[in-house]
């Protein structure tokens, strides 16, 4: 397995791979690897020639100090977990330096309004955090393919539109949620989370199914009002933020159109946050 930490190094790996072979997967991770990024490694292994995966906690998508702090870093753990999908997998793993120079800030970036809804209200500067390392890192690695789990469906959505307004000639594919038995949603916080606190956290994903299921028959008020209910009912979480919103916009729905929404939520449970999304139609 090849481990690079500088950049041109990797380029110049990639640039002699791509001589006899093309096709790169790329999966970019803030590390602390689970299921969920393993997914990711597998769909990129089946579809390109080569997969790179870079490991980096990115700083300036990290609106709480504390949080980037505290945010599990376990790189030798993850390259074993990597080394289970495949070990031609190559791993860029950078430090701040070689990412940022002595310029550790965010770029400033239009996403149409996306960056402006749900997490983009509550995380001041996190989208441009996101943009200003997936365009570099894009940038770096040159794939083909880039791999994002939609988890993090908001990031999702920003990406592509990062991609389509710098014209990059990069495909974002969109994978499946993992979940645990009970239904959390895979995560690397889920790491800081007790089992205890693990079992009290399929609350998140059994309400979210239950507004799927309210969703062909009721209200967008009628579903918020009893998802607030329910978390109301259970003091232990604190909610930021429930949202009904259109997958193309993210933009708030008020009255049910023919369009495809999904619903996101985000809670603390002990002071972790905790974000899940689900498809409603």
């Amino acid at each position: 397995m090849l481990i690079f930490n500088n950049k041109t190094d990797l380029k110049a790996q990639l640039a002699k791979l791509r001589e006899t072979n093309s096709g790169v997967g790329f999966v970019p991770t803030m590390g602390a690897l689970h299921n969920g990024h393993l997914s990711l490694l597998k769909e990129s292994v089946k579809h390109n020639s080569h997969t790179v995966i870079s490991i980096f906690v990115n700083p300036t998508q990290f609106n709480n100090p504390e949080d980037l702090e505290k945010y599990p870093r376990t790189l030798e753990t993850d390259v074993d977990k990597i080394k289970t999908v495949s070990e031609k997998i190559i791993v860029f793993a950078p430090s701040v330096k070689e990412m940022y120079e002595d310029n550790i800030t965010s770029a400033n970036f239009s996403f149409d309004g996306l960056e402006n809804q749900m997490e983009g209200r509550f995380r001041p500067g996190h989208f441009d955090g996101v943009g200003t390392i997936v365009k570099k890192l894009f940038e770096i690695v040159e794939p083909d393919n880039a791999y994002f789990g939609e988890k993090d469906f908001q990031q999702l959505q920003i990406v592509k539109k990062m991609v389509e307004k710098n014209n990059m000639p990069v495909n974002v594919v969109g994978c499946p949620i993992l979940r645990e038995e009970n239904g959390l949603a895979m995560s690397s916080r889920n790491q800081r989370l007790s089992n205890e606190d693990k079992t009290k956290a399929a609350l998140i994903y059994k309400t979210l199914t239950e507004a799927r299921q309210l969703f062909d028959n009721h209200s967008v008020e009628y579903i918020t009002k009893y998802v607030n209910s329910i978390f109301k009912a259970h003091p232990e979480f604190e909610m930021e933020y429930f949202e009904v919103a259109e997958e193309d916009t993210l933009l708030p729905a008020t009255i049910k159109e023919n369009k495809k929404y999904r619903a996101f939520i985000a809670v603390f449970l002990s002071n972790i946050r905790l974000i899940d999304n689900i498809s409603l139609n």
